[in-house]
């Protein structure tokens, strides 16, 4: 497992797909690029895009990516992203109550058992108790860096 923290953002791409049937259609798909600004991350999708994409594409929004860290599986069959989040457990020095922090990892599996292993076991490495509150399946194809 390889963990990467960076600005990250979600390219929402449309393109023609040839289907089975000989058919093209209009799809739209969903990347993670990192990079420092807007302007970087659109120029870096183009330039992904248009290695894997015949003919023309289109971007079609950029945002935001609600995590900053990202969980990449060493397994070929790892070929899904899952949205994890996570609630840090720690103790308020002052008031000596139990505090909750909420964070969202994006995380490399087969499935959502594998993508669970593999964020505890990056977490495994850590001292701060955790419980993963959330884990779903997102429509992300790939991760660009």
């Amino acid at each position: 497992m390889k963990s990467f923290t960076a600005n990250w953002f979600i390219a929402k791409i449309r393109c023609e797909q040839t289907q089975e049937t000989g058919i093209l259609k209009k799809i739209t798909e969903q990347y993670v690029i990192g990079a420092l600004s807007f302007g970087e991350a659109e120029k870096h999708i183009c330039e992904e895009m248009a290695h894997y994409v015949k003919g023309e594409f289109e971007v079609l929004d950029i945002s935001r990516a609600p995590f900053k860290e990202v969980f990449f599986s060493d397994d070929s069959t790892a070929d899904k992203w899952y949205k994890i989040r996570l609630s840090f457990i720690t103790i308020d020095e002052k008031t000596m109550n139990e505090k909750q922090t909420a964070m969202t990892y994006l995380v490399q599996g087969a499935d959502i058992e594998t993508a669970r292993k593999n964020t505890e076991e990056v977490m495994r490495g850590t001292l701060i108790d955790y419980v993963i509150t959330a884990v779903n399946e997102t429509k992300i194809l790939d991760v660009f860096m």
